[in-house]
């Protein structure tokens, strides 16, 4: 039977279960249709591009597992897509969830459509990153038209979610303009527009051709994730005025995305100080109707460049354990550099702890097994066990392998006096 719909979000309503919706519910052990009221209601996405091939689709939102992005991509310094596309394989092997690419200099064309090609995890961009390289021309002179042109572009070569900084509007940079920040605005994208906005004295093109941007978005069923152009880049501007101003704004085109069956992501914080993060996500959840969070840490303190993956997997968790769906990655990297592989690694693997942490804490199905199969092959002293089920079971086994112990089943810390050693041998009755 041939099933007509246009996107997962329109499925839903329509009452059809999708090939993805079933892929989706099976991975996380939830009913299909419950998984696919939430997607039509909004409080779930499968993003999934028509045109991309290679895709294992994933569910993000309210009652899966917290999905963890990677960001990568080339840079004027660093454009190397060969490398590029190396990170690509081993975020694939580490299971990243999606790979969101920031390239903005050179053939971004060519790296994105292999990226497509051979990921299969969810592929995001943005657009706004692109245009300037695209057009090669002054950020001032780029057209409303030719904005829309490269989202355009990407959707048709199999983009599945796009960053669109359609909140910072006239109406919110006049609210950055009048509550001046420590860091001013630290999202690239979000800079950018406002800065094209002051020089043409014109709307945001993305906010004013909304509509127009969303007909591109149903047609080949990409997923808005609204940017959070003002989100804050120290804890001093956290939860402030702009940044509220802007979630305001994102709540109401969310509404407008949904009438045309259009998946929608908020991103969110940003910077911000341990106690503003469950405050934040429950006043996202409520301005922006349930609508999945998706945020970039946040970062809990500002004073940790080269430990910054530690610093977002702490805001993470407490954010994710409270209602976040989506982890950007943050890796030491951040404020310093473009990532090596070895920094990428060490971002995926700190956000991957801290959702499944969050997981842990909000009781999602199967989340809590997975320590259990662990502390089972502790209490055995079964290695080999511990090593399969090890986040990073390279990591492990070099550790394991560059100290080793005296009495082979236990480690070099305690030796003999291994607590799990003396007790299983005293229960079985064995002497020490």
């Amino acid at each position: 039977m041939i099933l007509n719909y246009t996107t997962q979000m329109d499925g839903a309503r329509r009452g059809i279960i999708t090939g993805e919706m079933e892929t989706v519910a099976r991975r996380e052990m939830v009913e299909p249709e419950k998984l696919r009221g939430l997607i039509a209601e909004g409080k779930v996405v499968i993003p999934a591009n028509k045109k991309h091939g290679s895709l294992e689709p994933c569910g993000i939102g309210e009652g899966l597992k917290t999905k963890i992005n990677v960001n990568l991509g080339i840079s004027k310094d660093c454009c190397n897509i060969e490398t590029e596309l190396e990170k690509v394989r081993k975020a694939v092997e580490l299971k990243a969830d999606a790979i969101m690419d920031l390239s903005c200099y050179g053939k971004t064309e060519d790296f994105r459509r292999r990226l497509v090609e051979m990921s299969p995890a969810a592929i995001g961009t943005v657009p706004v990153y692109d245009a300037v390289g695209f057009y090669d021309k002054e950020l001032e002179r780029i057209t409303a038209k030719e904005f829309l042109g490269v989202v355009e572009k990407h959707a048709r070569d199999g983009v599945d979610f796009m960053t669109i900084h359609a909140g910072i509007n006239r109406e919110t940079a006049a609210r950055f303009k009048k509550n001046p920040r420590l860091t001013n605005i630290v999202s690239r994208g979000g800079s950018l527009l406002f800065a094209w906005m002051e020089l043409n004295n014109r709307e945001n093109p993305f906010f004013e051709y909304y509509d127009e941007l969303l007909d591109i978005c149903r047609e080949y069923d990409v997923t808005v994730s609204l940017g959070d152009a003002c989100r804050p880049g120290s804890i001093k501007d956290a939860t402030d005025a702009s940044q509220v101003q802007e979630l305001i704004i994102l709540g109401e085109l969310t509404k407008r995305a949904w009438k045309k069956d259009v998946q929608v992501i908020i991103e969110g914080p940003g910077h911000m100080a341990l106690n503003e993060i469950v405050p934040n996500i429950l006043l996202e959840k409520k301005l922006c109707h349930g609508a999945p969070f998706y945020v970039l840490g946040p970062l809990v303190t500002d004073v940790a460049p080269g430990y910054d993956h530690i610093t977002s997997a702490i805001g993470g968790a407490i954010a994710a354990a409270n209602g976040a769906d989506f982890l950007c990655y943050v890796t030491p990297a951040e404020h310093l550099r473009l990532p090596t592989l070895e920094d990428m690694k060490e971002g995926i693997i700190a956000s991957r702890i801290a959702a499944h942490a969050a997981d842990i804490a909000k009781g999602v199905p199967g989340a809590a097994r997975w320590d259990e199969e662990m502390s089972a092959a502790r209490r055995n002293l079964d290695w080999t066990r511990m090593f399969e089920l090890a986040m990073d079971p390279e990591k492990a086994v070099r550790y394991r392998s560059e100290s080793t112990p005296e009495n082979e089943g236990t480690c070099t810390m305690c030796g003999k006096m291994c607590a799990v050693r003396s007790m299983n041998k005293v229960l079985s009755g064995e002497s020490l």
